[in-house]
């Protein structure tokens, strides 16, 4: 059996670099560029599966192919942080984060030709409680640019993360567990 032409519907870098990890190079990087507002009263979970969802479906998809999509939402409570816009919002959500729990989604979704798989990591993780020099230092990075919740785990933020409990691939941005279950049942990998 021929292996079907792997698409990642994806322009993030650490999504490439987990899919090196487990061996897979895609045959193409295909962004999907969708809105990703969420809905009036949307959860935080179902809004992630959603994204994934929207992703995956954005162009066509040929029988010989797979396109593998993702999306990753940082949650307090029912509250969605997205990607801040700017520099003050990366210091709100920091803020907010700060000495307290939350959680990470990241959903992802496989399509072929007729069908669409979905699968999801909730990872709980607890943020130390951040000075305001801290805040102000990670900012200063820049490290928190185009990342949901206005921080990566995988950069200078793991100083503030003492507890994790679920998919550390997951924070980063894809769930290399799940997203295996899938390739390996389209045929991408074996």
């Amino acid at each position: 059996m021929t292996r079907p032409r792997f698409i990642l519907a994806s322009a993030s870098p650490r999504r490439l670099d987990l899919l090196t990890q487990i061996g897979v190079t895609p045959d193409a990087v295909r962004p999907a560029d969708i809105d990703e507002t969420p809905e009036k009263s949307e959860l935080p979970r179902p809004y992630c599966l959603r994204m994934a969802r929207e992703k995956a479906l954005v162009g066509d998809c040929a029988p010989d192919q797979v396109i593998l999509a993702a999306d990753t939402t940082v949650a307090v409570g029912r509250r969605i942080l997205g990607k801040p816009a700017d520099r003050e919002e990366a210091a709100t959500f920091l803020r907010l984060l700060s000495g307290r729990r939350h959680k990470v989604i990241t959903a992802v979704a496989l399509r072929t030709a007729d069908r669409l798989a979905l699968k999801d990591s909730v990872t709980n993780l607890r943020f130390k409680r951040l000075e305001p020099f801290e805040v102000e230092s990670y900012l200063d990075t820049g490290d928190w640019q185009g990342k949901a919740g206005g921080y990566g785990i995988q950069g200078p933020a793991a100083a503030f993360v003492p507890w994790l409990q679920g998919s550390f691939t997951g924070v980063v941005g894809l769930p290399i567990y799940e997203t295996s279950i899938l390739l390996r049942a389209a045929g991408v990998i074996r």
